[in-house]
C-alpha cells in the first residue's frame, strides 16, 4: 500500500521564498493570510490528509461506490462519508470563499496546498467537494441576488456540494451540438430536461443537496454555442428563500465503470421536467459555465501534482530499500548482498525526473492560483489587467502539463517498482490508473492546446504570452551578472527568444491555412510548457540562494534545476522541430 506525508518544507518555500505570497496577500488587503495563518492551515490541513484521507485512498479504489437501480442513491465507499463530515466540521470547504457567505476569506492561492494535499491523499475522495468552489464562483459572479443568498451559504459550508453538467451522451466538447431543453414557467422557474453524462459527484451520500449547474437551450434559442443558457438546479428543490422542499425530478440513471478513480461517482444523470432557475442571461451560459471551468482546470492541474508528488514519495522509498545488483563502478554497500537500486543511474533518472517535474510544477501551479487573485484584488486595473491576461494564458499550460506530467511521473515511479508496481499491493498501479483521468476530463490536453495557441495566443494577439515574456526578462536581466545562473540564465534568453519565434511562424503559416494552428497546438502547448518551467526552475534557484533554508536544501535546489535544464528542457527541441514541420508533416489518413 502506497503512504503519503505531506511536502511541507516544499510547499513553504514555493509559497513564501519563491512566490513570496505572504507580501502579495498583504499587498491585495488579505490581512489575515499572514504567515503564522497560512502556517497553521498548512499543518491541520496535513494532518487531515495524511491521517483521514489517505488510508482511505486504497479502500476508494477496492470497494468502489455501489449504485441502487431502484432507488437512483449512490452510496460512496466505506469511511468516505466519516471523513467528508470532519472536513466540514473543519472549516475547510469555505476556506477561500467570502465571509458574507460563512466562508474564511482567504485568497484562493492559500487554498491550493490543500488542494493538492487532499489530491495527493485520496483523489477520489477529492472530486466530491471539487466542484463545489466553482459553483460557488459561477454563483457569485454571474447569479441573481436571491440565488446567491439561498445556494451560496450552504455550498460554503459544505452542507451542499455542487456539480457542473455539460456533457451528452452525443455532445462532449462541442457544446453546440447540446440537446437539453429549459421551459420556461409561470412562476419564474424552469422545466429542465434532458441526460447529462460524466457528472463527478452527480448523486451520493455526503450532504442533503446536490445543487447541479446545467447547461440546457430554451424554446427560442438560436442554433449552436450562442444558444446555451446555464441554469440552477438542486437535487431536492429550494424556494427564492433558500427553503428546501421536495425532492427535485432529477435521477442518477447509473454509475459509469471506469478505468481508475473508483471511489469518485462519475454519474449518468437524468433531468425530467425538473425545476430549475436561469443563471445570467439567456444565451450567454457559456460565461457561467467557464467560470466554473477554468477554476476546475486549473483545479486538475493540482490532481496531476498531487499524484504525482505521492507516486515519487513511494518510488524513493522502495529505491533506497529494494537491494539489487551492484552498481557498475563498485559495490556502494559492501556489507550488503546487493546494492540498492538507487545507485544505478537509470533509477535516478527516473526518480530525478520525477523530481524536477514535482518541485517545478508546484511553483508554476501554485503561481497560477496566485494570478487569480491578483486579477481580482490587484493593487490598480493595469495590475489586474495583467494578472488576468496571464492567468488566462497559462491555465491550459498548469492543466495540460502538469497532469501530462502525472502521467509521466506514475509511470516512471511504478517503473522503480519493477514488477511489484504492476500488482496492487504496493498502490503504485491505482496512482497510474487514477492520473490517467486528469489529461481527459475538463478539457483534454488537445483541447487545451487549441485553447492556447488558437484563442490566447492567435485570437487574443498573445496578451498573456507578452507578459509571460517580459518576466522572463526582466528575471534575466536582474540576474545577468550572478555567475550561480549564468548557465540558467543563458539558456532560458535563448528559449525564451525561441518561442516567440515560433508563435510569429505558426501565425504566418496560420494566415494561409487555419489548420496550421491544429497542426501545431500539441508541441506547442507543451514546449511552452517545459520553457515555462525553466523559468521557475531558474526562479527557485535564485529564491534557495536568497533564503534562510539550510545549504542542503539550496545544494539539492541548484541540482535538480542542473538536472531538468540537462535532461529535459532539451525535449523543446523536438516540439520545435515538430511545431515546423507544421500540415505537410501531418498526413491526411483515409476517411473510410
Amino acid at each position: 500500500m502506497s503512504a503519503y506525508k505531506a511536502p511541507l518544507d516544499d510547499i513553504r518555500f514555493a509559497l513564501f521564498d519563491v512566490l513570496d505570497a505572504e507580501t502579495a496577500f498583504q499587498q491585495m488587503g488579505f490581512s489575515d493570510a499572514t504567515r503564522d495563518i497560512l502556517d497553521a492551515v498548512l499543518e491541520e490541513g496535513a494532518r487531515f490528509c495524511e491521517t483521514v484521507l489517505a488510508p482511505l485512498n486504497a479502500v476508494g479504489d477496492q470497494q468502489g461506490c455501489t449504485f441502487d437501480k431502484d432507488s437512483g442513491q449512490v452510496t460512496t465507499p466505506a469511511g468516505f462519508s466519516q471523513a467528508y463530515a470532519q472536513y466540514v466540521e473543519g472549516g475547510w470547504p469555505g476556506l477561500v470563499s467570502p465571509t458574507d457567505f460563512g466562508g474564511q476569506g482567504l485568497p484562493h492561492a492559500a487554498g491550493v496546498p490543500m488542494k493538492e494535499m487532499i489530491d495527493a491523499a485520496n483523489l477520489s475522495w477529492g472530486n466530491f467537494p471539487l466542484l463545489s468552489h466553482g459553483a460557488t464562483e459561477a454563483l457569485l459572479q454571474h447569479g441573481e441576488d436571491w440565488q446567491k443568498q439561498a445556494f451560496l451559504g450552504p455550498l460554503v459550508e459544505g452542507r451542499w456540494t455542487g456539480t457542473m453538467c455539460l456533457t451528452e451522451p452525443h455532445c462532449g466538447t462541442d457544446l453546440g451540438l447540446l440537446k437539453t431543453r429549459a421551459e420556461p414557467q409561470a412562476d419564474g422557474s424552469y422545466r429542465i430536461t434532458g441526460t447529462k453524462i460524466f457528472i463527478t459527484a452527480g448523486e451520493h451520500d455526503m450532504t442533503g443537496n446536490i445543487v447541479h449547474l446545467v447547461l440546457a437551450r430554451l424554446p427560442d434559442a438560436p442554433a449552436g454555442s450562442k444558444g446555451i443558457s446555464l441554469f440552477v438546479v438542486p437535487k431536492v428543490k429550494v424556494d427564492r428563500e433558500g427553503n428546501m422542499g421536495e425532492a427535485n425530478a432529477v435521477r442518477c440513471g447509473s454509475l459509469e465503470h471506469k478505468m481508475g478513480i473508483h471511489g469518485s461517482a462519475t454519474c449518468v444523470m437524468n433531468f425530467d421536467g425538473a425545476e430549475g432557475y436561469l443563471v445570467g442571461q439567456p444565451n450567454k451560459g457559456l460565461m457561467g459555465m467557464f467560470t466554473m471551468m477554468n477554476t476546475a482546470r486549473l483545479a486538475v492541474g493540482l490532481q496531476g501534482l498531487g499524484l504525482s508528488d505521492r507516486a515519487l514519495q513511494n518510488a524513493l522509498r522502495y529505491s533506497r530499500e529494494r537491494l539489487q545488483m551492484r552498481a557498475l563502478s563498485g559495490a556502494k554497500f559492501p556489507d550488503k548482498a546487493a546494492d540498492p537500486i538507487i545507485v544505478h543511474p537509470d533509477v535516478r533518472r527516473m526518480l530525478l525526473t520525477c523530481k524536477a517535474l514535482v518541485e517545478g510544477g508546484r511553483v508554476m501551479g501554485y503561481h497560477g492560483a496566485l494570478l487569480v487573485d491578483e486579477a481580482h484584488h490587484g493593487a490598480d486595473e493595469a495590475a489586474r489587467k495583467r494578472a488576468d491576461e496571464l492567468v488566462g494564458f497559462m491555465t491550459p499550460i498548469v492543466k495540460a502539463c502538469l497532469t501530462e506530467w502525472g502521467v509521466e511521473c506514475t509511470y516512471n515511479a511504478l517503473q522503480c517498482f519493477g514488477g511489484h508496481g504492476y500488482i496492487a499491493e504496493h498502490g503504485m498501479e491505482q496512482l497510474a490508473r487514477d492520473a490517467r483521468i486528469t489529461t481527459l476530463y475538463e478539457g483534454t490536453t488537445g483541447i487545451q492546446a487549441l485553447d492556447l495557441l488558437g484563442r490566447k495566443v492567435m485570437q487574443l494577439q498573445g496578451a498573456g504570452l507578452k507578459v509571460m515574456l517580459e518576466m522572463i526578462a526582466g528575471f534575466c536581466e536582474a540576474h545577468a551578472d550572478d555567475a550561480a545562473l549564468a548557465p540558467f540564465v543563458a539558456e532560458l534568453m535563448q528559449k525564451a527568444a525561441q518561442w516567440q519565434q515560433l508563435t510569429l511562424s505558426i501565425g504566418k503559416r496560420a494566415a494561409a491555412n487555419p489548420d496550421e494552428v491544429g497542426a501545431a497546438a500539441y508541441d506547442y502547448l507543451m514546449y511552452s510548457g517545459y520553457v515555462a518551467l525553466a523559468y521557475w526552475w531558474a526562479r527557485s534557484v535564485a529564491a534557495a540562494e536568497a533564503s534562510s533554508q539550510p545549504q542542503t536544501f539550496k545544494d539539492d535546489k541548484r541540482e535538480t534545476a542542473r538536472f531538468y535544464f540537462a535532461r529535459i528542457l532539451p525535449r523543446t527541441a523536438a516540439h520545435a522541430s515538430a511545431i515546423e514541420s507544421g500540415l505537410a508533416g501531418l498526413p491526411d489518413l483515409p476517411l473510410e
